[in-house]
């Protein structure tokens, strides 16, 4: 089954040639292309695209936002932030709304495809320049509740880039226990995204800043 993208961007030739170029790809399906995020809004609910590519600097209203209500609203839908722009409160922003990857617009076509099937497995995906910043601006509690023994070594998977259908099969045990497990690590830490947690896992030391998201590269 193909993987259904929505393009956001206000840029028309942007679009299109993000369209161009991911329709070539047999496991690839455009749904619909915004181009502001009230837009991706109403085409997210319409087409039920399993991954977004946002554009964060639009007009109406900008791509955090939109990723922000997404999330909150449609939180089987992954974002993939695209950008021109390597900004450190933008970086921030986009991961602390619950964007999965985040991607600079001059990035590779190769690296774009690996993103959008990483997005689509829940697997965690950055630009490294990106990994480098969000180490700075995102944080976790200072004190968070201890995870369990599991819990760790589900993280430390997580933030390799393993999706979770790898993790069960890693760790020997059923998909539904790792969302499970998954979800009471969110919650411990205090953040929302698997990226925020995967963040925090480097900086807890579980794994290095070269192994976050190695799965994906």
């Amino acid at each position: 089954m193909a993987i259904k993208v929505l393009i956001t961007d206000d840029h028309g030739v942007v679009r299109q040639g993000l369209r161009m170029f991911l329709s070539q790809e047999p496991d690839l399906e455009v749904v619909g292309e915004a181009g502001d995020g009230e837009e991706a809004l109403r085409l997210t609910r319409e087409t039920g695209p399993d991954v977004v590519l946002m554009d964060l600097m639009m007009p109406v209203m900008d791509g955090i936002e939109a990723t922000r209500t997404i999330k909150s609203t449609m939180p089987d839908v992954e974002v993939v932030a695209l950008t021109s722009v390597l900004e450190d409160a933008s970086v921030a922003d986009a991961v602390k709304a619950g964007a999965i990857g985040y991607l600079l617009k001059g990035t590779d076509a190769g690296e774009l495809r690996s993103a959008i099937r990483a997005a689509a497995e829940g697997r965690v995906h950055l630009a490294p320049e990106a990994a480098a910043r969000l180490m700075r601006e995102v944080r976790a509690p200072d004190r968070p509740e201890p995870l369990t023994g599991r819990e760790s070594e589900v993280l430390r998977l997580l933030a390799r880039g393993r999706a979770n259908k790898q993790i069960s099969a890693e760790l020997f045990i059923e998909e539904k226990t790792v969302k499970a497990h998954v979800s009471s690590i969110l919650k411990k830490l205090g953040v929302r995204s698997r990226t925020q947690a995967a963040l925090h896992a480097v900086r807890a030391g579980v794994v290095s800043l070269e192994e976050l998201g190695e799965e994906s590269w």
